[in-house]
């Protein structure tokens, strides 16, 4: 039993409940205080290194969504059909479990493949994955700003081949897709926060993912959204250390000498 059910869908709430997401959980950033002591990045920095201004990102954002949510649609539309045995009934939780961490796999095994070329082929990266690294200083909002084409290929898909590989239901994929939308949006909110859970509990997180936006970091750190193990295994995880800036906040510094480790 869910709160949405006798009132809408468990396919649409799974189009459009990571949508609505996205922008009440970004927004709640986007409206706190500047909480100097524990940004990244300085606001000057912010202001001066980033090449976009806000409304073209949220500009950039809402069109990838719709895409996002058309693609959906028909997902859920075409699966649905298939399933000639009517009302689709939850598995036990432990199967569940097991797919949504399926799911988080396949994911981060697309997105680390599908990243990695688009740095590595220099017509890729000029024309598409320049447009998200346009932002060199991360902020929450602008998580998902993408080309169109990237977010077509990297993050709809992906959403697309991990409920497909996992086999899970339109009900498990809500959550699914909200928690891979919530962890995004706080990978590139460029704040460290006492007590985040997603920074105890994921070696991936905003400071791993802002070496990957500055300049040294490029071509590592791949790994999105949710683990490391591909750039461990692929050598192109870039350690650091998170240090205290005098003017306060935090500074991710790359590790002196890692690369002889």
């Amino acid at each position: 039993m869910v709160f949405w059910e006798g009132y809408v869908s468990d396919e649409t709430m799974g189009t459009f409940a990571p949508i609505v997401l996205y922008w009440i959980y970004g927004g709640i950033y986007q409206l706190l205080p500047p909480l100097d002591r524990f940004r990244l990045h300085t606001r000057q920095e912010e202001a001066q290194k980033n090449l976009v201004t806000l409304p073209c990102v949220v500009r950039g954002v809402l069109l990838q969504q719709f895409f996002q949510a058309t693609v959906a649609q028909l997902l859920f539309l075409i699966t649905s059909k298939t399933n000639l045995g009517g009302p689709t009934t939850q598995p036990p939780i432990f199967i569940q479990v097991i797919q949504f961490l399926v799911a988080m796999f396949v994911m981060d095994t697309w997105q680390y493949f599908v990243h990695r070329y688009m740095h590595q082929n220099k017509f890729l990266y000029r024309h598409i994955h320049s447009k998200h690294h346009s932002l060199i200083v991360p902020y929450a909002i602008g998580a998902l700003y993408n080309h169109p084409l990237e977010g077509l290929l990297l993050d709809t898909v992906g959403g697309v081949l991990s409920f497909l590989v996992s086999g899970m239901t339109a009900r498990t994929a809500v959550f699914f897709f909200c928690f891979a939308v919530i962890k995004t949006v706080d990978d590139h909110c460029g704040l460290w926060l006492p007590g985040n859970i997603f920074h105890l509990f994921f070696q991936n997180n905003t400071a791993y993912h802002d070496i990957h936006h500055q300049l040294q970091g490029l071509k590592y750190n791949y790994s999105q959204p949710f683990f490391s193990i591909w750039d461990h295994i692929l050598g192109t995880h870039m350690p650091y250390n998170l240090v205290k800036r005098e003017e306060g906040g935090f500074e991710a510094r790359p590790v002196k000498g890692w690369k002889e480790e």
